[in-house]
This record gives structure tokens, sequence and C-alpha cells, in this order.
């Protein structure tokens, strides 16, 4: 099968009073996982409802296997898969009911879409409690139900927005695999804050901010940006609040000890500080922190 191929050019998206969710924001998507990070409030989910056809750009171009996404949305949506953010059930349905009325909306009825919401509700571990009501379901549970919908159509672009948010360990663990199961040649975009998951499933990385691309790469290549960078050192809690007015901390763990802190920096913060190699969200904070510096100069 031929790989998949999402190209966004100069897309910007306009609201009400002048304000901008994204800002002539342009990526070359292929077939894999890409993990797409940023702050609250960066674009993240504004570019996912403008890729998965719910809203439009004020601007720019969207090319889904060189079908115009923008002007003929309706000739892609049947090939696109999407969990948004903000996703609800309908609480007096069980899950079969539920799957199979939206199965039905996408055009899947009958036997295969029968076996299609058996296996999803397999995959989703969610098989023993098929016929129950979703209003008893837990939030982690509702949002197996949302990963199991987005999958009915067997689509080639899956949009998946915060898909792990309610997820207990072991769940966000199959989630992921699923996700690299899936993505032979299948775009997957995947926006998480929980920067674990993109780093143990993404095959590239964007990261966004303010509305615009920060970087797209490859984990390993992001990586690259800070190597050498990356320190670790125990101080007192008083030390902790003199290094985040100069540096970057990216976690401080109370230990019997002191505070061990995560510090991403050019040079050693400290005297006791030890290099220490880095991680996803070493590299995510640097380059946004980076990215802030450059907006305000």
């Amino acid at each position: 099968m031929i790989d998949s191929n999402l190209v966004v050019t100069n897309v910007s998206k306009r609201y009400r009073g002048d304000v901008w969710g994204l800002r002539q924001f342009g990526l070359t998507i292929g077939s894999g996982v890409l993990g797409l990070i940023g702050p609250n409030g960066a674009g993240k989910s504004t570019l996912m409802r403008i890729l998965a056809t719910v809203t439009k750009p004020t601007e720019g171009t969207i090319s889904w296997n060189d079908v115009d996404i923008v002007q003929s949305p309706e000739k892609v949506r049947h090939t696109i898969g999407y969990l948004p953010q903000d996703f609800g059930v309908y609480p007096n349905l069980n899950a079969v009911e539920f799957l199979t009325y939206l199965a039905a909306a996408r055009g899947l009825v009958g036997r295969s879409a029968r076996q299609r919401i058996d296996r999803l509700l397999e995959i989703v571990n969610l098989s023993h409690v098929r016929r129950q009501r979703l209003g008893s379901f837990s939030g982690g549970m509702k949002q197996r139900v949302g990963i199991a919908q987005a999958l009915l159509n067997d689509p080639r672009l899956v949009i998946v927005d915060e898909p792990t948010a309610g997820l207990d360990p072991e769940e966000r663990v199959r989630f992921r695999n699923l996700l690299s199961e899936l993505s032979g040649d299948r775009v997957i975009i995947l926006s998480s804050h929980i920067v674990s998951d993109v780093e143990a499933t993404a095959t590239s990385v964007a990261i966004v901010s303010n509305g615009q691309l920060v970087a797209h790469a490859s984990p390993e290549n992001l990586l690259e940006k800070v190597e050498g960078k990356t320190w670790e050192l125990i101080i007192t809690s008083s030390e902790l609040l003199e290094l985040k007015k100069n540096h970057i901390v990216g976690s401080a763990v109370t230990t019997s000890d002191g505070v061990r802190a995560r510090i991403v920096a050019h040079s050693i913060p400290h005297s006791e500080a030890c290099s220490v190699p880095p991680t996803l969200e070493d590299a995510y904070l640097y380059l946004i922190a980076d990215a802030r510096e450059n907006s305000a100069a």
C-alpha cells in the first residue's frame, strides 16, 4: 500500500477579537505517529479540529493524499478517525449500542459492523462491560470508548487529542502499543501533554508554541539539540528558587537529602551538578523557552 501523506501549508486560524489560534503553520507528515506537544493554548486542538474537517482555517491549504480537505472535506471524511479532547457519550446507551449508532452514521452496518465493534471493544479492554450503560462508566472507560469510535471506519488518518487523559498506567501502555501497531501505513497524530507517551510512541515530534511550529523532527534529532545541556543535582529549596531565576528546571523531587533537580542549561549551572542524558521533555522545555525568548526579542 502507498504511504499516506498530509501536507499543511501556511495555515492560520483567526477567532473573534483578532485572536489567532494558528499563524502560518506548515507541516508535512508521512506514515507513522506524529507526536504534537506544546503548552496549553498553543494551538494544538485548533490544528487537530482543522485536520479533522470540523472547522476551516482562515488562511492556508491542507492536502491529504493530493485532495484539498479545505475545499472538499466530504471526499476525505470517510478516511479520518477523530477523538476530540472533549469527547462525550450518550449515557443511556451501552457501549455496543453507542458504537453501532456511530458505525451506521459512517456507513458501516450489519455483520461487518458487529465484527468491527466486537474487535474494538476487545482492543480497548471493554468487552466485559459491553452491555453496561455508558453513564455508569468511569472517565477512563469513556475515554476508551472514544478511542474505539475513532477507529470504527479503519481510518488512514487518525487524529487523537489527549487520548490517554484519565487512563491508568496499564491502559496507557495498551493504547501506546495500539498506536504503534496501527501506524505502519497510516498517519496518526497524537496530541498529549504527557511527554512520556509521545516519547514512547512517536516516530516524529512537532512542538507548537503560540500558534506556530517551533520544531519538527525525529525524537533522536530533538534529543541532539540538548545533548550536553542537561544536569542533575541535589540542593536546598532556597537554592532551587535561585536556580529557577536563570535556568530551565524540568523537575524537582524532594528527597531525604534535599531537592533533586533536573536542569537544562548551556553550561554547568552549579558546581555540584552532574551531566545526565537528555530526555524528550528536556528538549521540549529547551525549545519552548528558546521560542519564547526569540518572540520577546
